[in-house]
């Protein structure tokens, strides 16, 4: 079984740094409360770390 991440935004990229806004739009968020599924992977999990403090992540499993 595949690991996935299911990637939710929590709070705004208002006033965040253009890095972090970048990050977020990157992962594929652009509506607060939007959820993407991504592949368990290292860059995916890099990404998740710069941004922490503005998503948050469940693991899924997938088939």
């Amino acid at each position: 079984m595949a690991k996935k991440l299911a990637i939710t935004l929590v709070r705004s990229t208002i006033g965040r740094p253009e890095t972090q806004r970048r990050t977020v739009q990157a992962l594929g968020l652009r509506k607060l409360h939007q959820t993407v599924l991504h592949d368990d992977t290292a860059p995916i999990r890099g990404m998740v770390n710069r941004v922490q403090h503005l998503v948050r992540v469940e693991t899924v499993e997938a088939d």
